[in-house]
């Protein structure tokens, strides 16, 4: 199926948001995420480095590629239930739903930025928690899988899910599990959410309180090797935020230079790879959300360095 993300003139480098639509729509919908000032706060510091265009809607049809037609169908018409709700994380509405199309295609819009110019941003996604029936974790359609997917339609091989949130990406390990061209990576902290891990992929658990050095150590020893041994022809990055100290549901104690230090990493790794690659935000928790938003600034300065025609 074609998508288009819609006429724009943006030049690229450029990234993609769903923050402007719902900049009005009030509290956020858990006490953990960020508040709508320190979400002002990153867009405007986002804007001020490159254009940020706004989220087109996902394709119902593009998430029936990968997700149950009858589940969606649930989240499409509100008829979910409360373990369904529980699960997820808060409750059903209309606006919650569209959120996740949204998510979901500005992900998609990045893959396509990637395919088209080497690289793509997401100012938000990762929802690596969602199945392909069911809900789990503030995740209700798998982005990173959708376009994935999608991206194999056109042409892409083989595609590496390096997944850096402080979480497991048990959805994603799962939903790729038995595909070949795939190769899902998590490194996560131990005895944390999800408490029972999917086997699928690459799957390296940390103690909780890693630092920088013990963190950035594991990353180049374990997670890049298998990088490079598959040779993926496309990349996606979940460039979690939660794994700085302080996060409320984190259980890892790195540094913003820390972090800042992984991204520079992963990029220098995608060049030197020569594959393309899309950035997610994924999670991000944190007691102190200018912590977060510092963490987000730094991983698009990183990646802007990064990106084919930046300067």
């Amino acid at each position: 199926m074609t998508f288009a993300p819609g006429p724009s003139t943006a030049a690229f480098p450029r990234a993609w948001t769903v923050m402007r639509q719902f900049a009005g729509s009030g509290r956020a919908p858990r006490r953990q995420f960020l508040p709508p000032e320190a979400v002002v706060k990153l867009l405007a510091g986002a804007e001020a480095l490159l254009p940020v265009l706004d989220a087109p809607e996902l394709p119902w049809a593009l998430a029936e590629a990968v997700h149950d037609p009858a589940y969606l169908e649930r989240w499409r018409s509100g008829a979910v239930t409360r373990a369904e709700e529980r699960a997820m994380g808060f409750g059903w509405d209309a606006q919650i739903a569209r959120r996740g199309r949204l998510s979901s295609g500005a992900t998609l819009s990045a893959t396509q930025d990637a395919l088209t110019y080497g690289a793509g941003l997401h100012l938000g996604g990762g929802t690596h928690h969602a199945y392909e029936g069911h809900a789990e974790g503030f995740s209700f359609l798998n982005d990173v899988v959708i376009a994935a997917a999608w991206a194999r339609t056109q042409g892409i091989g083989r595609v590496a899910v390096l997944d850096l949130d402080v979480h497991q990406g048990n959805g994603t390990a799962h939903m790729l599990e038995q595909h070949s061209w795939a190769l899902p990576i998590s490194l996560h902290a131990a005895g944390n959410y999800p408490f029972v891990k999917e086997p699928g992929g690459l799957n390296i658990e940390l103690p909780g309180g890693t630092d920088d050095a013990a963190y950035l150590e594991a990353l180049e020893a374990l997670a890049f090797p298998a990088l490079r041994s598959f040779q993926p022809d496309l990349l996606y990055y979940l460039a979690g935020a939660d794994v700085l100290a302080g996060d409320q549901l984190g259980k890892l104690a790195l540094t913003l230079e820390g972090v800042q230090t992984r991204d520079e990493r992963v990029y220098a790794l995608a060049r030197e790879l020569g594959v393309p690659h899309v950035t997610v935000m994924a999670g991000g928790y944190n007691h102190d959300p200018e912590q977060v938003v510092a963490a987000r600034l730094n991983t698009l300065r990183a990646w802007l360095a990064a990106a084919p025609t930046a300067t």
